[in-house]
């Protein structure tokens, strides 16, 4: 009972506990919590040092609690056919129809009956948005001097812009963190709004369109501010140019050592008994009698956000909305979404005025082929062999 006490008026008085003041009118439990009093300036050191010594989580693999909730538990057993039926009929009429997968990728529908946001000239610090994109496989292409070129394939699916969001808004969310920058929120393949809450509906009211399966925001600069409901396609990046693709990493779940680091292991025989895939040692005794912060140890493998830098694009399908890069080091599984804009390595920026702040197709003096090809391709559709007659 004593000790019951005296945890209830420890709790009921921690300030007492910091500057030393007894808790209690009893004089052996005010002995008691005298000797557990810690001032403010060690009680800051200990928080300081147990939050130096904790390692930083990486993996996010539960949304934030402050996100609008996005799916909605269905319950349609007092809907008729008929009722539903009508519903469907009314959000075809108001907003089309939605994305179907393994379709061209191109936008349905643009919500825009004019556009109104005035068109600003290119620099070499504008920044400009990005564009969301499934990976739909790995694909070999030959150069023109006969070299083999690995080349990912992303699929830029149904884009549409969301909201632009001004630096000063910026600024009040978010403090000097992101300068004189604001946002542009995109959206990817739209979807029945029968399937999410109101909330997450709400966000796509004044973009005009259908609410998104994933949305994603980028940093941009206010010159290349879009209006929202603005169509975005593959041609929104030039062949020749290299971009930053980011995504995550294929999830393996808990691993050990020898598949989530490439440990040898221990050996097979020779005294070796249920340890041959074990770490073995991870530390000494003495003063470092502890397992120091990054020790290379059994854990969650994969699932994290890396961004590939300077992958040149080589090819692009108008057709299907298919953007080839250089290399297949892409994150992600198949039909993983990613993430792709300009690239911010300075040595690779592009160096021409692109399509800014987006390529708009209804501009276009002439229809643009379905392949655009670098200029160190090979094309198949093009003859590899030529004769000339002797004369």
């Amino acid at each position: 009972m004593a000790s019951l006490w005296r945890s209830l008026s420890v709790l009921r008085l921690g300030n007492s506990i910091i500057t030393g003041e007894p808790v209690c009118k009893f004089s052996h439990l005010a002995r008691e919590t005298n000797a557990l009093a810690v001032t403010s300036h060690n009680l800051s050191s200990l928080m300081v040092q147990k939050r130096d010594m904790s390692r930083v989580k990486h993996r996010k693999p539960h949304p934030f609690f402050w996100w609008t909730k996005k799916r909605r538990e269905r319950n349609d057993q007092e809907i008729t056919e008929g009722n539903q039926a009508f519903i469907d009929q009314v959000v075809l009429d108001k907003y089309g129809p939605s994305y179907v997968p393994n379709s061209t990728g191109m936008p349905y529908i643009s919500p825009l009956k004019e556009i109104v946001n005035s068109r600003n000239e290119w620099t070499t610090r504008s920044i400009r948005t990005g564009v969301i994109a499934r990976k739909i496989g790995i694909y070999p292409m030959w150069g023109k001097d006969g070299k083999r070129i690995t080349t990912t394939l992303l699929q830029v699916v149904d884009n549409h812009v969301i909201k632009f969001i001004s630096p000063e808004e910026c600024q009040r969310n978010y403090g000097n963190r992101f300068g004189s920058l604001g946002f542009v929120i995109v959206g990817a393949e739209s979807a029945d709004p029968q399937r999410f809450t109101k909330e997450y509906c709400g966000l796509f009211k004044q973009s005009g369109t259908l609410p998104k399966v994933r949305i994603n925001r980028f940093t941009v600069t206010p010159d290349a501010a879009l209006q929202p409901g603005t169509p975005l396609y593959a041609t929104h990046f030039q062949v020749g140019q290299y971009v930053d693709v980011a995504g995550k990493t294929i999830d393996h779940g808990f691993q050990g050592v020898m598949k989530r680091w490439g440990f040898k292991g221990l050996r097979a025989t020779h005294g070796v008994t249920k340890s041959h895939r074990r770490g073995g040692n991870i530390g000494g005794g003495g003063e470092k009698g502890r397992v120091w912060p990054g020790t290379k140890m059994p854990g969650h493998m994969g699932c994290l956000r890396r961004t590939m830098f300077g992958l040149k694009i080589v090819r692009i399908n108008t057709k299907y909305n298919v953007i080839y890069v250089q290399g297949g080091s892409v994150s992600g599984e198949t039909n993983n979404f990613v993430t792709i804009r300009d690239t911010f390595l300075p040595r690779k920026r592009f160096p021409e005025a692109p399509p800014f702040p987006t390529y708009y197709p209804e501009e276009a003096q002439e229809p643009l082929p379905d392949d655009i090809f670098d200029p160190t391709l090979h094309n198949f559709s093009e003859p590899s062999i030529y004769y000339e007659d002797k004369v």
